[in-house]
């Protein structure tokens, strides 16, 4: 493996492995480096059943798979690293990743999100201890007992029906009267007779002594607190993007995201950004792939420039 790439693309979801894939394509030299600390949103997604072409759904962990497979049909070469710094060189960039420093004329970076925490007491002295923002990862820890999941939106609400296979009742918080999911996730969460509801209010706190016992919720009209007892906690509140590391070297909004043109340019000529870690309106597995198609075609554009193509 060489060190030395055309291009470098930084996340191994469906933006970054579709970047891989037309990349490679193009017949640019491209490595992929994905995180072994923080995994795609895609990959712990139980059932993806709006992605076009596959009409009886698919788990995201096997659709990536697909993915990466297709790529690496095309040449696409990947590894498994954290990327720690980036720093402009004379005709490219210098990704330090592991132990190990790789060239490159142009980056894409396709790090996404990450689950956005909770805030309050409790979450992180119990957290792999109850507390989890991953269904798919530890659903099955709590087969016939009580959960809590907290939030309204799609991925809160996809999350509690695939708890209900496990628990015995799943019970929803959510600060607001009605959920924010689309009407298809609602209706199905409303018929679920496991599902319970807790209209108009938040976790102030989690409880317990070693393990989670419960959570402690206040009404957000009347202010009234009450104490409810549950043996797990699943958090689904939004999104952090995974941009820490980038932080002086390209442009990002006060949420953290990346900002960037249409054709998935950043602020650093050579640096393009696509997916759920870019400033943009909808973030889905379609989405991604095309911000992955666009940020590549435009990285290829850059490098063909560069090389005098």
């Amino acid at each position: 493996m060489s060190n030395r790439y055309d291009v470098l693309i930084i996340g191994g979801g469906p933006a970054g492995l579709t970047a891989g894939l037309y990349t490679a394509r193009a017949r640019l030299t491209t490595l992929l480096i994905e995180s072994y600390t923080v995994p795609s949103q895609a990959v712990i997604t139980d059932l993806i059943e709006n992605y076009p072409g596959i009409p009886s759904g698919i788990s995201g962990f096997e659709l990536m798979d697909r993915f990466k497979k297709q790529a690496e049909q095309f040449g696409l070469e990947s590894i498994a690293e954290d990327v720690t710094a980036i720093e402009k060189d004379s005709d490219g960039w210098k990704v330090a990743a592991g132990d190990t420093v790789y060239e490159a004329l142009s980056i894409i970076i396709a790090t996404g999100a990450r689950a956005k925490e909770l805030g309050v007491p409790g979450e992180t002295k119990f957290r792999g201890k109850g507390v989890s923002y991953c269904a798919v990862c530890d659903g099955a820890l709590f087969k016939d007992k009580e959960i809590v999941v907290v939030g309204g939106g799609d991925t809160a609400v996809e999350e509690a029906l695939f708890l209900t296979k496990f628990a015995k009742k799943v019970t929803l918080i959510h600060r607001r009267d009605s959920l924010r999911a689309t009407k298809i996730l609602q209706e199905r969460t409303l018929a679920n007779e496991k599902m319970e509801f807790v209209w108009n209010s938040r976790v102030t706190e989690i409880l317990g002594e070693g393990m989670v016992s419960g959570v402690k919720v206040v009404d957000v009209k009347t202010l009234q607190t009450s104490e409810i007892p549950y043996k797990g906690v699943f958090i689904f509140v939004g999104l952090v993007p995974n941009t820490d590391f980038l932080k002086g070297v390209v442009e990002l909004d006060e949420s953290g995201y990346i900002i960037t043109d249409e054709e998935m340019r950043s602020s650093q000529q050579g640096i393009f950004a696509c997916g759920d870690c870019r400033n943009k309106l909808l973030r889905q597995v379609i989405t991604a792939c095309g911000d992955g198609a666009t940020a590549a075609f435009s990285a290829q554009k850059y490098v063909e420039e560069l090389k005098g193509v």
